[in-house]
């Protein structure tokens, strides 16, 4: 089967086209790009694709990786899937992006217990801790909202911590990319979401927004009397 896996929740964005029934060994072709805004990603699909030596009328499936992240590159992909699934049918999955960050981790050889954090924002990170282990990914903590000064705390406990661009901003912590190559592999064994139409990006802060209050009526608008 072949899949698509697009993962954009990062500043480093790549897509990965991969067969799965291939019994070689061959990894999944992949495209990269570091993008500070626009992602060029029907250009990344097609690298892809070239690179596999296929073309967009094979994939049968759509992996997209939901973040959290950037909210602009996470809608993105989604748009691709749902598009892709509407014009040919084909299954998508939606995957947690710290779990493909955890996933590509433990293929590398880190082993141990790691905690992986996004920036979200408003001083605020999100933490997720994982057992990487020889036989997968084990997780260790449910992801969460938490301020920066838990982050730092598990640093200065020399604690290991993860994720993308945080090398700069948190002391101690090493940068780590979700990457799409680990996203198709995951793909494969995932089951597909039930209505495509409906995937959205993982948030796990609630909306906030006030509604705008009209203006009492000062008198009869012009022309109508």
């Amino acid at each position: 089967m072949w899949i698509l896996a697009l993962e954009f929740s990062s500043r480093v964005r790549t897509a990965a086209v991969w067969d799965s029934d291939d019994t070689t060994g061959t990894p999944p072709a992949v495209a990269s790009e570091s993008a500070a805004r626009a992602t060029p990603v029907f250009s990344l699909i097609e690298t892809a694709l070239r690179q596999a030596g296929t073309d967009r009328a094979a994939i049968r499936r759509i992996g997209v990786g939901l973040g959290p992240g950037s909210a602009m590159g996470i809608r993105a992909a989604i748009a691709v899937a749902q598009g892709w699934h509407l014009a040919r049918g084909v299954s998508v999955v939606g995957a947690n992006s710290l779990e493909v960050l955890a996933a590509g981790l433990q293929a590398g050889g880190l082993r141990g217990r790691v905690h992986l954090v996004t920036d979200a924002q408003r001083g605020e990170w999100h933490l997720a801790g994982y057992g990487l282990e020889p036989a997968g990914v084990r997780p260790a903590t449910t992801m969460r909202l938490v301020p920066r000064d838990t982050v730092l705390a598990l640093l200065h406990a020399g604690e290991p911590v993860l994720g993308p661009d945080v090398a700069e901003v948190l002391p101690g912590a090493r940068d780590a990319f979700p990457d799409a190559a680990t996203l198709a592999r995951l793909a494969a064994r995932m089951e597909p979401v039930a209505a495509p139409e409906l995937l959205e990006p993982v948030h796990l802060r609630a909306p906030a927004f006030a509604k705008a209050t009209l203006p009492a009526p000062t008198g009869d608008a012009p022309g109508l009397r």
